[in-house]
Order: structure tokens, then sequence, then C-alpha cells
């Protein structure tokens, strides 16, 4: 037996996904290819195993005498079987599996992932390398839609030519762009013998000043309340709003007043990015020298938030306090921790310990309910990350206290009632080792669902069984429970908190139609007539319930609507039910038919957050390329897009759709305006990162940054010239220079800030921009201060490699790379054949 597990094991399978054509048979569906080479030592049998994968699409196989047979399974986790074709595959053969998938294609997102093999007798698990990805081979047969295209390097040109390359001594030094700002001509040089002197109540921040210039100096400062010697840094106290402050380098002192502590925190960071960028390359600096500088600040938002959701995919505690770092530097202040999902649970919970001892591990399904299943190419084994993790109790407390130091709130989300899997099947597995031990009143006091429920639907994740029974009393049992341990949580870390947002978003059709519980409930509340009804039901006991502990309702935007059909059609419709009550909701959805929903939402009272799929979603891959990492289903999110957002008026310059095409004029002139009432509730912006895609820190960083500092600049600034500008002759050169000025900031200074600041961050480097002119390649990029170097002899640039100066004379074999201050480089670009 030994001898034949051992031969098992010796199996290895090269798995290469290909994709081939979109709209195959003129349908909305994609045709593409799996190869699987056997690389290993050992046949694959005709029969006896089965081979688990992860595809967000459900497929089935083009023609009937594929080698494999197919079945989804729930979620994204699908398992091939040997098909009566299948003959084995010995050590050196290939085959091919060809199958649709439901749904278009378009870069490697779209690719199968984690694929592992379970021998039926043994059980033994073999997993496998990562797939490999081929471009398709016709991009043609690859496009969408009519004028749908790959992004190519002439079109990356034509996008920076208007960008100028601007001296960085004319540029604000000040970031996020302060309400005012002069240079007086002064310069202060700062050494290790600098004391910084602050008046009652600014000592947190003085402190977290005096760690910062430590580590730039290597020398130990320490900071002191005013005495009668007068400090090299001084935080004193006015009269300002929250959050104001004013800023005041001269050749002897800097001088920093607020009203509050929040507002001495973002004059400090003011400060540091003052600092020459260079001086976080070093922990021994000698001097820094500060420009003088008067400036007067406050946040145009109060709320300037974002997302991280760690349930598809986890990112351990380290990191989140590494982006709280970040986050406090560009003045965001509010972590919205999505901890929760289909794929996970992510916080513990003493009182419930199976939402962490089973909701947030991911395994392979040994059939005794103690894990979730794999999902997002997690694999078959326990406790590797991202699939698996949480954070204890003591590790959410010290993320609180962290953030709370600066000045951020973290606002927990706990995602009901649909996307709720995780918690689910937690509770389910409490259920049954409770019931095993004949204690059926408390295996049943936390159920999240009934038992004999027999309602048929299928999530947008491709979920059957993801949706809490909001008809049954242990729902709002369970969810007061989870309420109780995080509010205590955050009083033991003294971290405030005001709301608990309880998602919302993506109940599928279906649900409850045939639970019992919901039977039982319309027998007994005469407003419960439809499933329809259940959901102000759930969300007016949800509200209740927070109210009595003192909090408001926050929730992604469904919380605020109601379903009805229009002129035959559906539509979401502002719902009364929670209106002028204080509850929060964040809008995503700006696709088709909902261009307006946030305006329609604000106009009818609710507080919103603008967190737009087509903007802020920090997931959306930057550009069309096969390669580039990140989804696409809410159009592409370049640099540019959430810089040029308008927060009062965004139809005014964003007016394509998901797939680039200009929106109707009858869009346009029928979607709702702002009214003062809605401006008043426009509280703020807010990025996302869904984590789908997100393997490790570095994918993380990528996708957030540089576009977190674009959030960061509509979300703090003042309203810029270009987007109250009502000629629109002039509107257009004013942007241009408005973006100019933005992304020579980026290359020249904050990004080479962000190289070393809190360790460094992998932040996207932008592609260069080609074009063939007179027989020469002309290069440009995005971000001016960064450096293009190429190669003729088509191999990869390297730091080597000759830089790029003027035209190169054409040749199929140029390759060009961007690289930043640090050396990192971009992806390649050739010239487009």
């Amino acid at each position: 037996m030994q001898a034949q597990q051992q031969k098992k094991s010796d199996l290895d399978l090269a798995i290469t996904w290909q994709p081939l054509e979109n709209n195959y048979l003129k349908d909305e569906q994609g045709l593409s290819i799996l190869k699987i080479k056997n690389v290993g030592k050992t046949s694959l049998p005709k029969t006896g195993w089965k081979l688990y994968f992860n595809f967000i699409r459900v497929i089935t196989p083009k023609t009937a005498n594929q080698p494999f047979d197919v079945v989804h399974l729930n979620g994204d986790l699908s398992c091939f079987t040997p098909s009566k074709n299948f003959e084995g595959l010995k050590p050196g053969e290939s085959l091919t599996y060809e199958m649709l998938a439901n749904s278009w294609m378009v870069n490697t997102s779209d690719a199968p992932q984690g694929f592992y093999l379970v021998w039926e007798n043994s059980k033994e698990i073999v997993p496998f390398k990562p797939v490999s990805f081929v471009a398709p081979p016709d991009q043609k047969k690859f496009f969408r839609v009519g004028g749908d295209q790959e992004t190519t390097s002439e079109m990356i040109y034509v996008a920076n030519q208007n960008i100028s390359d601007m001296n960085e001594s004319k540029l604000t030094k000040v970031f996020p762009t302060p309400v005012g700002y002069k240079e007086n001509g002064k310069t202060l040089s700062l050494n290790s013998n600098l004391t910084i002197g602050y008046e009652a109540g600014f000592e947190n921040e003085a402190n977290l000043l005096a760690q910062e210039l430590t580590k730039l100096f290597g020398k130990k400062i320490s900071a002191t309340r005013l005495g009668k010697v007068k400090p090299t840094i001084s935080l004193l106290k006015d009269g300002a709003a929250h959050e104001a402050y004013t800023l005041n380098v001269n050749e002897k002192e800097v001088v920093i007043k607020a009203g509050g502590g929040a507002g001495i925190f973002y004059g400090i960071q003011s400060l540091k990015t003052l600092i020459d960028p260079a001086a976080f390359a070093s922990n021994k600096n000698k001097s820094i020298i500060l420009t003088g500088v008067d400036v007067t600040d406050a946040p145009r938002f109060g709320y300037r938030g974002f997302m991280l959701d760690v349930a598809r995919n986890f990112q351990p505690k380290a990191q989140i306090l590494k982006l709280l770092d970040v986050f406090a530097l560009y003045k965001i202040n509010t972590l919205h921790f999505h901890l929760n999902d289909d794929e996970g649970w992510r916080l513990e919970i003493t009182t419930l310990p199976e939402l962490t001892s089973v909701g947030a591990k991911r395994a392979h399904l040994n059939g005794n309910g103690s894990t979730l299943q794999p999902a997002y190419g997690s694999g078959p084994f326990i406790d590797q990350l991202p699939g698996s993790g949480f954070y204890s109790k003591e590790d959410f407390k010290e993320i609180l206290r962290y953030a709370t130091a600066r000045h951020i709130r973290v606002i927990p989300e706990i995602e009901t009632p649909g996307h709720a899997r995780a918690a689910i099947k937690a509770m389910d597995k409490r259920y049954l080792t409770l019931l095993a031990k004949g204690n059926k009143a408390a295996a049943e006091q936390y159920l999240l669902h009934h038992l004999e429920d027999k309602s048929v639907y299928r999530s947008v994740q491709k979920w059957n069984d993801n949706v809490m029974d909001v008809a049954m009393p242990s729902v709002y049992k369970f969810l007061e429970t989870v309420s109780d341990d995080i509010i205590a949580m955050y009083k033991e870390a003294n971290a405030p908190l005001e709301t608990i947002h309880f998602g919302g978003d993506e109940v599928p059709k279906g649900v409850w139609e045939q639970s019992p519980a919901f039977a039982n409930l319309k027998q007994t509340d005469s407003k419960i007539k439809t499933t329809t009804d259940l959901w102000d039901y759930y969300f007016g006991k949800v509200s209740a319930m927070l109210k009595n502990k003192g909090l408001y309702l926050s929730g992604w935007e469904e919380v605020g609507l109601k379903k009805a059909v229009e002129n035959g059609k559906a539509k979401w419709l502002v719902n009364d039910k929670f209106s002028n009550q204080n509850v929060h909701v964040n809008v995503w959805n700006n696709l088709l038919g909902n261009e307006d929903l946030a305006y329609r939402l604000a106009n009818g009272n609710y507080k919103v957050i603008i967190s737009f799929v087509s903007t802020f979603y920090f997931d959306m891959a930057y550009f069309k390329k096969f390669e580039e990492l990140g989804f696409y289903w809410g159009g592409f999110t370049e640099l540019d897009k959430p810089f040029s957002f308008i927060p009062y008026n965004y139809l005014k310059n964003q007016q394509k759709n998901y797939l680039g095409r200009q929106l109707s004029e009858q869009v346009l002139k029928e979607a709702q305006k702002l009214t003062e009432t809605g401006k008043n509730n426009i509280v703020g912006l807010q990025g996302q990162l869904w984590s789908e895609t997100i393997k490790n820190k570095d994918h993380l960083e990528y996708l957030l940054l540089p576009r977190l500092l674009a959030l960061a600049e509509r979300a703090w600034s003042p309203s810029p010239d270009w987007a109250e500008e009502g000629d629109e002759t002039k509107v257009k050169q004013l942007y241009v220079n408005s973006l100019s000025n933005f992304y020579n900031l980026l290359g020249k200074r904050e990004l080479k800030r962000l190289n070393h600041y809190a360790g460094g961050f992998n932040y996207r480097i932008p592609t260069p921009g080609l074009k063939v002119e007179n027989g020469k390649v002309v290069a440009n990029v995005q971000l001016p201060g960064f450096t293009i170097r190429y190669t003729t002899d088509g191999s990869i640039p390297t730091l080597k490699s000759p830089v790029y100066t003027q035209p190169v004379s054409l040749n199929d074999q140029l390759v060009f790379r961007t690289f930043d201050h640090k050396g990192n480089a971009s992806s390649s670009s050739k010239i487009n054949k």
C-alpha cells in the first residue's frame, strides 16, 4: 500500500489555459482550451480520481467526446472526472479539453485555477502548480463587442502625449493639495537635535511625529509639553474646525496649529510630504532641508474611506498596519473592513468560536463540515494563506488602537443576509456538534437557515446556500451576539464605534420562497405577504437593534432601495422606509440604468458614500490587456479615472459605460441631478478593493497604488478649477494642466517616497507608450520622473539597458520598460504589428 501511494504521489500535471473566442456561436459565451500534460513519473489512469479546480464561470464541454466529464459543485468550485473517452495519460503525454464558459473572457483573471487531484480509494491529495496562460491566437475573435480592442502601446502613447514634464521646484510640495499653499522663500534645516513641543491634548500626535523623525535620523527624538524654551516644531491649539490645520515653516521653526488632535495629525502628514522623498531612503540622515511654506487646509469631505475585503482572500495583521500607515499619510480617515463573505469569516468572535474554527479555513471538503471549500485557487490544504486566516480578538484590538492613534475610524462590515455562506456553514457545524451532544435547543439557537428550506437560487458568485433566512428569530440572535462581541472589542481598545455595516447587496432571486420560517411568519405578521416584504422586515429589525446600542445602520445601496417594474422593466427605486434615519449607504452601482442612483438616494435623504465600481473599485484592471491583473466587469480604471471624478456632477465628464461606449443623450438628459438637500447628503468618497484576484501583498499594493492617491486628492482637496469652469473651451486645458501636475507629483515625489515609506510599497509602474514616426520609435511615460530603458535584440530591458533619450530606429526586436527611482520595472512594451 505504501508503494502504491508513493507511485500516485509521483503524478504531476502541467496545466495551460488559452482563451480562443468570445461570442462563440453568436452567443455571449467564451470558448477556451485546457492543455494538460503529464510531467510526472506515473500515469494518470482511466478511472479512480477526481480533478478539482476553481473557475468563476460555469463551464460545459464544447463537444460530447471530451476526455473529462465536468460538474459544477458550488461557488467557483468544479470537478473533472474521467469520461468514457478518456484512455489515461502516460508520462510525457498531453491532452486538450475544449470548454465553453457562460460569459466573456478578457484577461487572466478569467482563468481556471487551483487544480488538485484526489485519488478516490486512498483519498490522497495531489496539488499541481499554478495554471500557465497563453494569449488568444486571434485578437479579433477575442473581442466582446464592436469597437473592443486590447490596449496597445500606441494607445498608451496617445494618452500620455499631453502630459507635460514639469520642474519639481514648481510643484506643490504638500499632498493632497491643500486649500492654501504659498512658499515663503525661506528654508529650515532639521537635524537629530531638533525638539518637538506640544500643547495639552496633542501628546499622541507629537509622539507619532517623534517616531517618524527617529526613523529618518537614526537617533531617538522625543516630544515634550511646551515650556519656556521654544522647540523646533510646535504643535499648538487654535479654534479651527475638526480636521482643519495650518502649517508654517520658516528659517527658525515649524508651527502646526489646529483645533483638535485630528487637525494636528493632518498637519503632521503634510509636514511629512513636505520632506524630500529621498530622505525616506535612509535612516541616518544628517540633515533634512524643508521648503518654507504657509499652508491653510481643511478637507472637502469628512468621510474619506477605503474598503478592504479580507474575506475572499486574507491579509495578515502586519499588512493591515502597513496599509493604515499609507492611509494616514494621505489623510484617508475611514477603513471599511469587509470581514466576512461566502468564502471566509475573518474576525474571532469568542462567543461563537466556530466562526473562525470553521469559517476562517478553506480546504478540500472531508464531509464533516469542519472547513469551507477551496475558492479562488486557495488549494486543498488547510491553514494556507490567503485562503485561510483570521484576526484574533487581540489582533483586532491592536488594529483598532493603531488606527485610532492615526485618526482612522474602522467600520466593521458583517455582510448579511447574502454573501453569508461562511457564517451559515460555521453555525451548521455548531448545530451538528451540539445536536450530537443531545442539546437541541442550544444547537438551534444560532442557526442561520432553515433545515427544511427547499428554495432554489443561485447567487452572482454561483452559490446556492449563501443567504441567511431572515424569517428565523435565530438570525437576529446571531447578529446581536456578534454585534455585542464587536462592541466589546472596540470598548476594550478605546476605539470609536458609531456604526456597523450590515451589507445588503446581491441577494439572489428565489431565496426564502419555500422556507417554512417564511411561511410561519406570514401567518403571524400581516405585513409579510411576499418575500419582497422580508427586506424591510429584516433591515428594520437590524436598524432597531443598532439604535438600541447607540449606533446607526450602514449598508450597501440596496438597503435604501426597493424593486419595482416600470414600462415592463425591473428598476431600483428609492425606498422611503429608511430615509431620514441617518442610514449610510455605499453606492457602488453606476452601471447601465443606474447612472444617477447615488444622486437619487442622496436626494431621497440617505447619507451617501460614493463608491462607484467604474471609478473607485480598485480591483478592476488598470486597462484591457490579457496579462493585466484585475477584473473588468465594471470597466477599466486607469489612474486618471478617479482623479477626474466630479462628486457633485460626475456625469459631466464620466459619460462612458463599462464597455467604453458613450452614454446616450437620453440617459444623460433624464439622469436625476443633485439637489441642495442631496448635496448635503453626500458624506464622502470611498475606494474599494475586493480580493478575489489578490493572492499576496504585492498584488494588493499593485492594485491599490497609485490609484489611492487619486482618491485622496478628490476626497480631501478643494474642487479643482476644471470641475468648476463653465466654459468648455477652457476646461480641457485646465484639466490637462491639473493632471500633468498630479502625474509629476507622483513620479517625482510621492511614489519615490512610497519606495521606502512604511517598508516600501509595490505600486504599479506604468507601461511605456510607443509610436512610430518617420521610421523611428518614440516613447513616453505616464509619470514624468520615471525612466524608460530599451533593448534592440528582443530581450527584456534591465537596469543595465540603455536609457531612452531620443527616438530609436525601428526594428521588430525593440522592447521598452519603465523604471522607477528604486529600479523596479513595469511590464514590457513593444510596437504592435
